[in-house]
């Protein structure tokens, strides 16, 4: 294997940061093909035991980073991201590429063009080798689908990688390359980032222009450092017109991560208001990242949560029966198709009145005006990403009962519908040193500050332990 080494240790080329590796390219210590040959190798080890990847393209791949690692060589680069590897997840569309989302029961149409999330990555020179595995239509936090094979955890193959960014997370904590693109309505890039130790921001809403947009819906970074997401944001935040609902282009400068917590004002919530029962080792966690920030002189203050029962209620209808719109259009036949607990859960959404879904919808605006109020009094907020540690491989979600699909976003889905970003990086492990994350929540717009926060978080949480390494044959 071609090596970098460093002061600390030897890292192998599919371990380094995108930074990293952009440097390497320009003092042309190393290739993009040198790179993407390693990526592959540490696929072929892992995959077997993870499924992470969709339309994994090798040889696509290297004609790619061949062609980039001839820019490099002529002192070229065509983008930010020139021949730095990435995948992206199967419900963001890539031209020509069928877009399962996880189900069986999607017809497999190729795209005509890619979505704006993956477009921009291309026009800035990533090699995009593979997407990533989902679970059905995004509506569940595990690597479970109908569609896909079960994608489990590197950090212990029993165990699940959370989702709907499930390959994503899986991928990120194996080595597949640095740089990971998932989407999020609930949690669906923190919560894998928490169960697999890595960054993952929630845009505020609009940040990064997607298609199709939809309420909450967001597209991010998932990567092992700050500094990665901030480049990925670099790339993902250019505007794109097909996005009715996108933010204004605005000359952030991503790389202006330096920023003290010094005298800012920080809530810590340790009790989201509903859902299940905080874990005593997650807890210690959150804490830790609360003292270690006050430590670091900011003020924190422990604060309540801003969901209620009613709320969590409310979109769990809004979302039933937002999905069954989308079954009920299925014949028999493909509906059957569906995961039996995707199916389980929305077919109870023909139940519900016209009156009940739009009581669920409402709850938007009511968690919206209860997280502006919130951050009237807070620059920003640590909280638990995950009220577990973690649940078993084969599980749907946590508590694994369509009846109670969403007990463990209490956490997350709030930031979604207020719009607000929020960032999860891993602060520390459980007993079997399995990863636990944290998150930082920003006031609306203020992604940059939320990365800051993220990347003194990096600098004050202590070491961290190796990443997994594949199972031995």
């Amino acid at each position: 294997m071609h090596k970098k080494v460093t002061e600390e240790e030897v890292t192998s080329l599919h371990d380094l940061s995108a930074t990293d590796l952009i440097a390497g390219y320009r003092a042309k210590q190393f290739s993009p093909s040198e790179v993407l040959e390693e990526v592959i190798e540490h696929v072929a080890a892992w995959e077997p035991h993870i499924k992470a990847l969709y339309l994994y393209d090798p040889d696509g791949a290297r004609t790619a980073a061949k062609l980039s690692t001839d820019r490099w060589q002529r002192g070229e680069p065509t983008g930010t991201l020139d021949g730095v590897p990435a995948t992206i997840k199967d419900n963001i569309a890539t031209q020509g590429q069928p877009v399962p989302l996880g189900a069986a029961s999607m017809k497999l149409v190729p795209a005509p063009k890619d979505a704006p999330p993956a477009a921009r990555l291309r026009e800035a020179g990533a090699i995009i080798f593979a997407k990533t595995t989902m679970p059905d239509y995004g509506m569940l936090s595990s690597g479970l689908s109908s569609f896909h094979p079960l994608t489990c955890n590197p950090w212990d193959l029993s165990k699940n990688p959370g989702g709907s960014s499930s390959g994503a997370g899986a991928a990120g904590a194996a080595g597949y390359g640095p740089l990971h693109l998932g989407t999020d309505i609930g949690g669906s890039v923190r919560l894998p980032a928490c169960w697999n130790g890595l960054v993952a921001l929630k845009p505020s809403f609009g940040r990064v222009p997607v298609d199709p947009p939809y309420v909450g819906r967001v597209a991010g970074p998932m990567t092992r450092t700050v500094d990665d997401a901030a480049l990925m944001m670099c790339v993902l935040s250019k505007p794109d017109r097909r996005d009715g609902t996108s933010l204004p282009a605005d000359s952030i400068n991503w790389k202006a991560l330096e920023k003290s917590p010094r005298k800012l004002r920080i809530g810590l919530m340790l009790d989201a208001g509903t859902g299940q029962p905080l874990e005593k080792e997650v807890r210690s966690v959150a804490v830790a990242a609360a003292k270690a920030f006050e430590s670091a002189g900011a003020v924190v203050t422990e604060v309540d949560g801003i969901l209620t029962r009613e709320m969590l209620d409310g979109l769990d209808n809004f979302w039933r029966a937002r999905m069954w719109d989308d079954l009920s259009k299925l014949s028999a036949e493909e509906r059957g198709k569906t995961l039996p607990y995707i199916h389980a859960w929305a077919e109870t959404a023909a139940r519900l009145s016209g009156v009940d879904v739009v009581r669920g919808f409402n709850v938007t605006m009511a968690i919206r005006s209860a997280a502006a109020k919130l951050f009237g009094d807070l620059d920003y907020l640590i909280s638990p990403v995950s009220p577990v540690v973690k649940f078993p491989a084969e599980f749907a979600s946590p508590v694994n009962d369509p009846n109670k699909p969403f007990e463990h976003i209490a956490f997350t889905v709030p930031w979604n519908m207020s719009e607000n970003p929020a960032v999860s990086l891993n602060g520390g492990y459980d007993k079997s040193g399995f990863p636990i994350g944290v998150q930082i929540v920003g006031r609306r717009f203020d992604d940059l500050g939320v990365l800051a926060m993220a990347k003194a978080f990096e600098g004050l949480r202590g070491p961290q332990k190796p990443w997994p390494t594949p199972p031995k044959k």
